[in-house]
């Protein structure tokens, strides 16, 4: 592989070699990969690597930001001479140190602080004429789900003029059919966050917020808290609890999935007096709605086959999902597909498990479908419990850290142990010995009672309510 040359074009990486041709060539990064096309000639060899890949049977996107690799047979390729990054239309790249750099594509112009802060100064300041739009937000831009994309789409049913901002980090993040991606940072997406009337987002608010007259903010959060959050939490320094006290003033409206959220979150946010709308959540709509065997197609799961989900959530003292389940182990195991689902705060570090039968679907786009298609749950502490008793299929709660997460790291609102509707365990044997034997009704009252307590809006219809609160209030015009 002497003399190796890479080259960018728009969205293809051009490598040139000379010796014997490779059989494979691919572009590797840690949540995803491309494959190249590979041509002999007298000089040597040439591999076109396109820098865009469909994933889950979706459209063709630009490769998510970060580093990757270039592996010819195996072994990691070097480049003759780095690379600048460019901008293109769908992307940056550029090459480092023999690494691919893939960024987003703002325009350099605006990537130092300086031009930051200038941007932020701007918005800020403006008095443009607000829009009949919305600006979404999920999970900082990392995809366009939850809550905000149920609201998204019913929006779009009943009032298709508003116009529909969508704030991604890149756009390797796919926005719903009609909805304009605004790539966060750019001038684009200050524009739209402060000329857009409404704004639903699902977590904080990142940079600065200047509401408009007029301009009004829903947070539907993401989830039924067990675990202590904001203000509730241990160890909470003062200074950070002024920084939950400002960021819950921003919002003017907090959507909650069952009264119990709504006293916790009221609560944890000091959110006051202010309007808390007990709907259900809009995410859920699908779990009572969909079709199971639709989502098992677009993961590629064969007709038949039973589903695990393992969706653990974050630790606070580490970046990346715990590493408490061999996926590829248990899979054999209990003769099934393992899906593995990251938190949303684990999906830029780390990289995807990989292994017979796992699919790694922390960078799905819609936490939903992956629930509809799995026929076990497995989890931890996370919210996803909450969300997952709406279709009525077992948990399980492996919890390995259970006494430290409970007493240092969090705490929880309510004994898990107590309460929980299924086998909680703490190794990965258990785990095993409890998914080969059939599921016991010992747990069917305690269900039941989940249910009733936590589930009880969630019917199908709560985007319809959420999205008739917001036209019949005028936050936008239909």
């Amino acid at each position: 592989m002497i003399g190796t040359r890479f080259d960018i074009d728009h969205d293809l990486l051009v490598v040139t070699g000379t010796g014997t041709p490779p059989a494979r060539v691919r572009l590797e990064g840690p949540r995803a990969q491309t494959e190249g096309v590979v041509r002999a000639s007298a000089e040597g060899w040439t591999a076109d690597l396109p820098l865009r890949a469909a994933r889950w049977g979706g459209a063709l996107l630009p490769l998510p930001s970060g580093g990757y690799r270039i592996v010819a047979d195996g072994e990691p390729l070097s480049a003759l001479a780095p690379a600048p990054l460019t901008r293109f239309e769908q992307l940056r790249a550029g090459i480092a140190d023999d690494i691919v750099r893939i960024g987003p594509p703002v325009d350099p112009a605006y990537d130092s602080g300086e031009a930051q802060d200038a941007l932020e100064r701007r918005y800020a300041t403006g008095s443009a004429e607000l829009e009949n739009a919305v600006f979404f937000e999920s999970f900082y831009g990392r995809s366009a789900g939850c809550n905000p994309l149920a609201i998204d789409r019913e929006l779009a049913r009943r009032a298709p003029g508003v116009t529909r901002y969508w704030s991604v980090t890149d756009l390797s993040v796919g926005v719903p059919e009609g909805a304009v991606a605004v790539v966060e940072g750019s001038p684009q997406w200050w524009r739209a966050r402060g000329a857009a009337r409404l704004l639903v987002v699902n977590d904080w608010l990142r940079r600065r917020f200047a509401r408009r007259p007029g301009q009004v903010v829903v947070q539907t959060w993401h989830g039924t808290p067990l675990k202590r959050l904001a203000l509730h939490r241990p160890g909470f320094a003062l200074r950070r609890a002024g920084a939950v006290i400002k960021e819950s003033r921003r919002w003017n409206v907090l959507l909650a999935q069952n009264p119990y959220a709504a006293r916790i979150l009221s609560r944890a946010y000091a959110f006051g007096r202010r309007p808390v709308w007990v709907e259900g959540y809009p995410r859920n709509d699908v779990l009572v709605t969909g079709d199971p065997a639709a989502a098992r197609q677009t993961l590629g799961i064969p007709a038949g086959e039973r589903v695990l989900l393992y969706a653990p959530t974050w630790r606070d003292d580490r970046e990346q999902i715990v590493d408490f389940v061999d996926p590829a182990a248990l899979a054999a195991a209990t003769d099934a597909t393992v899906l593995v689902r990251g938190h949303s705060r684990t999906l830029l570090p780390g990289s995807d498990a990989t292994g017979a039968r796992v699919i790694d679907v922390t960078g799905y786009p819609d936490m939903a479908q992956l629930l509809l298609a799995a026929d076990v749950l497995v989890t931890d502490y996370s919210s996803v419990m909450f969300d997952f008793s709406v279709t009525g299929k077992p948990m399980i709660f492996l919890v390995p850290d259970l006494e430290h997460y409970r007493g240092e790291l969090r705490g929880f609102y309510f004994d898990l142990v107590a309460h929980a509707p299924g086998p909680v365990v703490h190794t990965q044997e258990q785990l095993e010995d409890v998914l080969r034997a059939p599921f016991a009704d010992e747990f069917a009252p305690r269900y039941a009672q989940w249910r009733r307590r936590f589930n009880a809006r969630d019917d199908g219809h709560a985007a319809e309510r959420v999205v008739s609160r917001i036209l019949d209030q005028g936050f936008v015009r239909a």
